[in-house]
């Protein structure tokens, strides 16, 4: 398991950011499962986490446009 790097004490763009990249990360890979796997049930969870997953990180960047954020 990856080592939990303490985020106290800093502003949320810090959190936003982390979170959007390991969102983006996980999105990347689902839809690399999609491909590397032929059952269809599989395919289309993958498909489906990918698009639930795609909404949340919308949410986090609207998020950092309504806060002024980058």
């Amino acid at each position: 398991m990856q080592a939990r790097q303490s985020l106290v004490g800093t502003s949320p763009h810090c959190y936003t950011a982390k979170i959007k990249g390991t969102l983006s990360e996980l999105i990347t890979q689902l839809h690399q499962g999609i491909h590397d796997v032929n059952e269809p049930k599989a395919q289309a969870l993958f498909e489906t986490s990918a698009e639930v997953l795609k909404g949340l990180l919308t949410a986090y960047i609207h998020y950092e446009h309504q806060s002024g954020q980058p």
